[in-house]
């Protein structure tokens, strides 16, 4: 039985992955653009990144944690605002990134790329393990 749940979890990392690969193409595609629009780095990513949240809730509470996730009502609205508080440390790792790499003289783009990772990483174990978490 453990084997089954393993690969379950395994199958959901990769969707994941799959809806973090869209979110992200969306937050750089918006970020270079804004960028591109001289908008200062620091808040070019945040608001980027705030795009890229909205995508990430579509795609996670549709395809990612679809036997997690809550029905319509209290539970529903309590997993929304999970969701946006994981997104939020996600946003605050990667503005201060970003914004720090700035100051430092470093270049955005691989600044943005490090907070990508960092990023990735916290918001997974929050949502896989708090936010979509299988009930009692």
């Amino acid at each position: 039985m453990s084997e089954v749940l393993n690969r379950l979890q395994q199958l959901r990392l990769l969707r994941y992955g799959i809806a973090s690969v869209v979110a992200l193409a969306i937050d750089m595609g918006t970020f270079l653009a804004f960028l591109a629009l001289a908008i200062p780095p620091a808040p070019a990513s945040a608001l980027s990144y705030s795009i890229g949240i909205v995508t990430h809730w579509l795609i996670s509470s549709r395809a990612v944690f679809t036997e997690t996730v809550a029905q319509r009502g209290p539970q529903r609205t309590r997993q929304k605002a999970l969701f946006v508080g994981s997104a939020l440390v996600g946003l605050t790792i990667t503005t201060l990134i970003v914004g720090v790499s700035d100051l430092a003289g470093a270049d955005p783009r691989y600044a943005k790329l490090a907070a990508i990772v960092v990023s990735f990483a916290a918001t997974w174990l929050l949502r896989s393990r708090v936010v979509f978490r299988a009930a009692a």
